[in-house]
């Protein structure tokens, strides 16, 4: 009977740390490099004095550090409101994803899995578009909706291929200011204004439209697309972070995966 009862207060135990290190893994993933970390590292600091006054049994001091993290939580909310909004995306985006894979497994959904849409001639468009120097920004939807910002540009619906993207983003188009939408396969929005992110970690030589990539990155599970009009270089945005890679295959292969459903 001991036994059982040890085995269990194991499993418990074992339940417990996985957890924290899961929560803290995400913590770390929304507050690595930006101004938020070194906020985080300053609480973990003052929770662990107020820890140490308790032992201590300095009642004084211990209760006035208390008393400030208990009221302190409602301004964490406030500065942290950007990363709890992700985290929140994060794991509802996760736990989402994992279900569709789960079902695919024991076969519950019929169909087979493949990409929501046409990566290569995306990314043609975007290589094209590159070497004239030609900006743009296409945001690719996942499982969130982007109905606040499609609401910002006009309203399409057209197949995606190529001569499509390209004479959207066209210097002399009236449609090539803003970003476009892309929902399954089908261009849905085009001219559509985007949250532009106040992260001042983000390298002063890009611009609005890596900005607003990451923006909309950071507030939904979409990923983004942007060709940058001074150099022609094709940047991946996801989760409000570049995705570096080194050829236009190995872009390719990342994109299909994300967008794999």
């Amino acid at each position: 009977m001991e036994l059982l009862d040890f085995a269990e207060i194991k499993i418990i135990d074992v339940i417990d740390v996985v957890l924290v290190a899961f929560l803290m893994y995400y913590i770390y993933r929304l507050v690595k490099g930006t101004v938020a970390i070194n906020i985080f590292v300053g609480i973990v600091i003052i929770y662990a004095i107020w820890k140490l006054t308790e032992l201590l049994e300095m009642e004084l001091f211990s209760k006035i550090l208390g008393g400030f993290l208990g009221v302190g939580m409602f301004a964490l909310i406030v500065v942290f409101q950007q990363e709890i909004r992700k985290f929140l995306l994060m794991l509802g985006s996760t736990n989402f994803g994992a279900r569709r894979k789960l079902l695919k497994q024991f076969k519950i959904l019929s169909n087979e899995a493949g990409t929501t849409a046409n990566v290569k001639a995306i990314l043609d468009a975007c290589k094209k578009m590159g070497a004239t120097h030609t900006g743009a920004i296409i945001v690719l939807k996942r499982n969130n909706s982007l109905d606040f910002v499609k609401n910002s540009g006009d309203q399409m619906r057209v197949e995606v291929n190529q001569p499509i993207i390209e004479s959207i983003f066209f210097k002399n188009s009236p449609l090539h200011d803003g970003a476009i939408i892309i929902e399954e396969n089908i261009i849905t929005a085009t001219r559509v204004i985007l949250p532009v992110s106040n992260d001042r970690s983000i390298p002063q030589r890009f611009g609005l439209r890596h900005r607003a990539a990451v923006g909309i990155t950071e507030k939904t599970d979409a990923v983004c697309l942007v060709v940058s009009e001074e150099n022609g270089q094709i940047s991946y945005l996801k989760d409000g972070d570049f995705v570096l890679y080194e050829s236009q295959d190995e872009l390719y292969l990342q994109l299909e995966k994300d967008l794999t459903y």
